[in-house]
Order: structure tokens, then C-alpha cells, then sequence
């Protein structure tokens, strides 16, 4: 089969990543992409690396990344008579997407699906307009959306053959609403493990992740466990936190990519709380990134937890405030039964939570509905 996936990236990450690179925006597309996936930030190519070790053709598209979509057009012919640049580019300025698409978005977008010629086109940004994936469908054989954050506004889903979710919740939510919807969880990349050796786990307790208004309860559980356990605090922006947070005396700066790997990689413990939009779905992709690297996943209790992980016995899972900060004093005390329960959650991971398994189940899936 053939496989193409659409992503987006945050505009701060991108931002991040070409200043991290000079002169990548004047890069060919493959060099583009290349660099992209080495920075391990979100998905990266895990996706599609496995599904090609599985003997299927997979790609990759960035497509709110204008330098890399201008640099796919630049090699393959112009994508359409639409606008093109108004702009010359400039050290320092990057047109990323931001909130609308600008016109050249669905010119290339079109043209890659035409080129690429996937069976399975697989959309992980539902802000994608309908009626664009409505015009180019004829030209697959599937449409597939994958959605487990909040969904705001009115869309219209059903353009979508499938709709895949990590979230126990959002599969139930599609299915009331007359969508064919299967549970694909996320994973760890095995292969990410190859660029560590072991460092010291110097950091006592971290915490990596977003911190705005929109994440209420975690602000307010991350700021509780602040106070009372010596937690590190990785996240983009804590702008919107109030100057008296202790989160923000915790903050150490942004980790993106390989840089959260190396902050896991260094934890004794790390942190993990689900935003609200998963209800009681054990779903994100740090359960997995967490016990991957090695590091005691402490994380908030969900009703499926057990179906992934033995808490207790390969994370350990609290129900309050309170209990996460009192767990996290216990453990940084008890060094053997720490060390323990994360050497068996990463082993729990490896054996059975990799994206090499995750991918062959997407392809299990996708042949029932073909």
C-alpha cells in the first residue's frame, strides 16, 4: 500500500529548528525533510520509517511549512497558477502558516496527493477544509483523519472514511456521530534509544509539556507539585502563568524534539498529566516517550491504564494533587523500587508499545476498510 501523511507543525518549533540550521529554508526538499525528522520532534517520520520496514511506501508532508513546500514545488514544477510568493525571503523572517492557509497551501497540498498517488492519505490536522479533501478524494482509495485533542468549532467529518484516535473517548465520539472509528494508540521509536548512552540521571524530577490557560488542571496540579517536590520544568511559554507560579521558578527553558528525549533520558522521575479533552483515556504520546527512555513515569490515573502499563509495577499512577507530590518524594527516596518499576515499564514499552507494532496494526485496520 501506499501511504501519505499530513502533519503541521507549531510555528515556535519551526522557528526554532531553521535557526538551529542555517541556511536549511535554502535547502532541496529531501535535505528539508531529512532534518525535520532528525530533530525526533512530535512524530517525526515514525509513522512512515515503519510502515516502508513493513514493505509499504510511506511519506511525509509538512504542510504548513512553506520553505519545505516551496522547496517540494521548486523540484517538481510549479503546483498551480495560484498566487505565488510576495515576498522575498530574508534572514530571520519565516512565513510560517499561522492561523488561515494561505493559498499556496492547497495548490501544493493538491499536488503532492496527485503525485504521490496514496491509497491511504492520511490526514493528522482536521482543520484541512472539507471540501478540499471532498475534491481530491476521488483520487484515493481512503481518507483517514487522526484526532485526539479538543475540537473547536463545527467541522464536517464526514468527508472521512476512518477516523483514528489514541483516545478511548474521541472513538466513542466519532462513532455517535455515524463515523467509522478505530482506537490507534501511540508509541515509542526504538531506534531514538541509539543516540543516548545512558546519561546520569542527573535531573531529580521533570516535567515537559504545554502550560496555557486552556490546560487548567494541570497548572494547577503541576504548580502543587512544584511547591512540594524539586520538579524541572521544560514547556515552550509559561507567559501565560502568573509571575507567583511556582511552575515558572521550576521553568528551564523549551525542549524540543531530541532535547525532550535528552531530558527524559536524564530524569530519575518525569511527569505526565493528560489534558482534559481525553476524559479518563489513558492516550498521550508521553506515556510511551517517558518509559521508552528508561525514566519512572509518574502519571495521572486513568480507568485503561492498565491495559498499557501494570501501574504499581511499570509506572506509577496518583489520583490527586497531593498523592502525585507524596509519590514523587517516595520514590526519589527508594532508589531500587524506583529503578525497578522504570526498568520494567521500558521493557513493557519495547516489548509491546513500539510504533514498528502500532504501524502494523494501522495496516490491519486500513485493510478491512479498503
Amino acid at each position: 500500500m501506499r501511504f501519505l501523511f499530513i502533519s503541521t507543525d507549531y510555528d515556535d518549533f519551526l522557528t526554532w529548528l531553521y535557526s538551529q540550521h542555517p541556511r536549511l529554508d535554502a535547502q532541496p526538499y529531501e535535505a528539508q525533510v531529512r532534518t525535520r525528522a532528525e530533530s525526533l520532534f512530535g512524530l517525526a517520520d515514525f509513522y512512515s520509517r515503519n510502515l516502508r520496514k513493513l514493505g509499504h511506501d510511506a511519506w511525509d508532508i509538512d504542510a504548513n511549512n512553506e520553505f519545505m513546500q516551496k522547496a517540494w514545488e521548486s523540484s517538481h514544477g510549479p503546483a498551480a497558477s495560484g498566487p505565488q510568493w510576495g515576498f522575498r525571503l530574508r534572514r530571520g523572517f519565516v512565513p510560517w502558516l499561522s492561523r488561515k492557509p494561505r493559498d499556496w497551501f492547497y495548490d501544493i497540498l493538491r499536488a503532492q496527493i496527485a503525485f504521490y498517488k496514496p491509497d491511504v492519505l492520511f490526514n493528522h490536522w482536521i482543520d484541512i477544509d472539507s471540501a478540499f479533501l471532498r475534491d481530491v478524494k476521488p483520487n484515493v482509495r481512503l481518507v483517514v483523519g487522526g484526532h485526539a485533542s479538543p475540537l473547536h468549532g463545527e467541522r464536517d467529518l464526514g468527508v472521512y472514511d476512518l477516523m483514528f484516535s489514541a483516545a478511548d473517548n474521541f472513538v466513542d465520539y466519532f462513532r455517535r456521530h455515524g463515523l467509522r472509528s478505530e482506537r490507534l494508540r501511540f508509541g515509542f521509536e526504538p531506534d531514538v534509544l541509539a543516540g543516548f548512552n545512558g546519561s546520569k540521571r542527573s535531573i531529580p524530577v521533570s516535567f515537559v509539556g504545554n502550560l496555557f490557560r486552556i490546560h487548567a488542571s494541570r497548572l494547577r496540579w503541576l504548580d502543587h507539585v512544584c511547591e512540594n517536590a524539586p520538579v524541572q520544568v521544560w514547556a515552550p511559554s509559561v507567559s501565560e502563568l502568573p509571575g507567583s507560579s511556582p511552575a515558572v521558578r521550576a521553568h528551564r527553558g523549551v525542549a524540543w524534539g531530541r532535547a525532550m528525549y535528552d531530558v527524559l533520558d536524564r530524569s530519575r522521575i518525569t511527569l505526565n498529566h493528560h489534558i482534559d479533552a481525553t476524559g479518563d483515556s489513558a492516550a498521550n504520546l508521553r506515556l510511551f516517550e517517558a518509559t521508552g527512555m528508561g525514566a519512572l513515569l509518574v502519571t495521572d490515573w486513568k480507568k485503561n491504564l492498565h491495559e498499557i502499563f501494570t501501574p504499581g509495577k511499570e509506572v506509577v499512577a496518583y489520583r490527586s494533587d497531593q498523592e502525585c507530590a507524596e509519590l514523587v518524594r517516595y520514590y526519589l527516596e527508594h532508589d531500587d523500587e524506583r529503578e525497578a518499576i522504570a526498568r520494567a515499564g521500558q521493557q513493557r514499552t519495547l516489548r509491546e508499545h513500539t510504533f514498528g507494532a502500532r504501524m502494523q496494526e494501522l495496516v490491519d485496520i486500513v485493510r478491512r476498510y479498503l
